[in-house]
């Protein structure tokens, strides 16, 4: 028996024997090695027929870049502009998340070279896709501890969400439903 297939049963008894609340749901935060889990969480909750609670947001977050990468322009431009001041900013955003990811500092490009790629590029390296050459995991690891530089970008970042709202939501309603949804629960 696998951990969460053990989890899942343990609440389903927990239902039971004490009373708790039906709905009760396992909650699974996705991490870089999520895809590995999906199914046998998927086997588990049909087993024990009971609900999950699923979180994204991280990823979410990273398919924002990507498609603000893949529509060029500006959105091409606040992608770098992230990376460059991750990239600076190395050991501020990575020290909280030290215990968690695995960032060779010594393999990420150096901030000139990603100024230089294509909207196409930029997009390959951060996708979730082993098969892809480009794929790079540290570059998606800082990006993924760097949302506080967009946060800081404030209303230049929330104006790009906005400007390319089409071709973000492409990627993030890819990602959410392809490669989570779908896996988990159908």
């Amino acid at each position: 028996m696998n951990i969460c297939t053990l989890r899942l049963a343990i609440i389903a008894y927990a239902v039971k024997e004490f009373g708790l609340p039906e709905n009760l749901k396992l909650s699974v935060h996705s991490g870089s090695d999520k895809f590995s889990i999906y199914g046998p969480i998927n086997r588990a909750i049909k087993k024990f027929d009971t609900g999950l609670h699923l979180k994204t947001a991280g990823t979410t977050w990273l398919e924002e870049i990507i498609g603000l990468a893949a529509a060029g322009g500006k959105g091409l431009g606040i992608a770098k502009k992230i990376y460059a001041s991750a990239y600076d900013r190395f050991a501020e955003l990575c020290g909280p998340y030290a215990t968690v990811i695995d960032i060779d500092k010594s393999k990420l490009p150096a901030i000139n070279e990603v100024n230089s790629w294509t909207s196409d590029k930029f997009r390959r390296s951060v996708t979730h896709d082993q098969s892809c050459s480009d794929y790079d995991l540290n570059i998606r690891q800082l990006l993924h501890v760097g949302y506080k530089v967009a946060a800081e970008l404030s209303s230049e970042y929330i104006d790009a969400l906005e400007k390319y709202e089409d071709v973000i939501a492409e990627h993030v309603t890819e990602n959410i439903y392809e490669r989570h949804i779908f896996p988990v629960f159908i």
